[in-house]
């Protein structure tokens, strides 16, 4: 049996910090959404307390079959009535540190999968 590597032209996240994460090697200091399919725009959102519903119905918007919620540098979950556009259209979400999602959105878009991932990335500790 020949096995061969997956392939995708999807974007990647190739690292991470306090206050910053890195798509295709290119530094990001602000929260921001990024797919599988291409999809990348600025979450408007510095810390947790300053997301609203607003935010969620976007991410319905995108049509995906899975959103990584990155909650930042600890897990919190958004409220429930947040979730709605997305539970009505029965897209899974999955909420943990900013860190955990980055890891679990390279492995689900390089197996082909159209996920999202919505990165919380909070000012670092220093400011910077």
């Amino acid at each position: 049996m020949k096995l061969q590597p997956d392939r995708s032209d999807a974007p990647t996240l190739t690292a991470h910090g306090p206050g910053w994460v890195a798509i295709n090697n290119e530094k990001v200091d602000s929260s921001v959404v990024v797919g599988s399919r291409g999809e990348r725009f600025p979450w408007d959102c510095t810390e947790f307390e300053s997301l609203g519903p607003e935010h969620f119905a976007r991410l319905a918007e995108l049509g995906a079959e899975l959103i990584i919620f990155g909650s930042g540098s600890r897990i919190r979950f958004p409220k429930a009535a947040w979730l709605q556009p997305l539970m009505r259209q029965r897209t899974g979400v999955e909420t943990m540190d900013t860190a955990a999602a980055c890891r679990t959105y390279n492995i689900l878009a390089s197996e082909g999968r159209h996920v999202v991932a919505a990165l919380l990335v909070e000012p670092s500790e220093d400011g910077q």
